[in-house]
C-alpha cells in the first residue's frame, strides 16, 4: 500500500512541478522577446532579459496566464470583456519587490500605483478588449484595468486615475 500512495504522491509532485516550471523557469531566466516589444519593466526587479530590464512581447505576456472579465468602464459604452495578465502575476514572475509602480503610456503620461493594488482580483494588463487586440488609437495594445463592477473600492477617482492606457512602460520603486 506505501508504494501505492508513494507513487500516487510523485504523480502529484510531477504534476505540481510541471504546472509551476513556466513561471519557475521565468523567475529564475526571463526568455528574449521575439516579437514585438509592448511593455518594458525596470527597477527593483530579480529577472531581465534587456540589460537591467524585462522586456515582453505578446506571446510572453500570455504565456504568463490570461485572466478575463466583464465589466463597465468611464470611457467606453456598455459591458466590455478585457483579457490580460493579472498584474500580480507580471510582478511576481519578475521578482519585482517595491511599493510603487510607475505607469508610463505611449505619450510620456505616467501615473503611480501602489504595488498593495497588484492582488488576486485585482487589476490586469490587459492586450484583449472584447476578444480582440487594442489599437493605439483604442487605448492600446496595453491598459491596466480594474475589475470595475465587482468591488465599488474600485470605482473612485484615484482608481480610474490609475488605469492607463496606452501602456509601454513600468517601473517598480522601492
Amino acid at each position: 500500500m506505501a508504494y501505492s500512495f508513494h507513487r500516487h504522491a510523485s504523480a502529484a509532485s510531477v504534476a505540481v512541478f510541471t504546472a509551476l516550471a513556466p513561471l519557475t523557469a521565468l523567475a529564475d531566466m526571463l526568455p528574449a522577446a521575439t516579437g514585438e516589444v509592448l511593455l518594458t519593466v525596470r527597477g527593483a526587479i530579480a529577472s531581465t532579459n534587456d540589460g537591467d530590464a524585462a522586456v515582453f512581447d505578446r506571446e510572453m505576456l500570455e504565456a504568463l496566464g490570461a485572466e478575463s472579465f466583464e465589466t463597465t468602464t468611464i470611457w467606453t459604452e456598455g459591458v466590455q470583456s478585457f483579457t490580460g495578465v493579472p498584474l500580480n502575476t507580471v510582478l511576481d514572475a519578475l521578482g519585482a519587490e517595491g511599493e510603487t509602480l510607475r505607469a508610463i503610456a505611449l505619450n510620456d503620461y505616467a501615473v503611480e500605483i501602489p504595488v498593495s493594488d497588484a492582488e488576486e482580483g485585482g487589476p490586469i494588463v490587459a492586450y484583449l478588449q472584447n476578444g480582440a487586440p487594442m489599437s493605439v488609437r483604442e487605448k492600446g495594445p496595453l491598459w491596466v484595468v480594474y475589475p470595475y463592477d465587482a468591488n465599488t473600492a474600485y470605482q473612485t477617482e484615484q482608481i480610474y486615475s490609475r488605469s492607463i492606457w496606452q501602456l509601454v512602460s513600468i517601473e517598480v520603486l522601492p
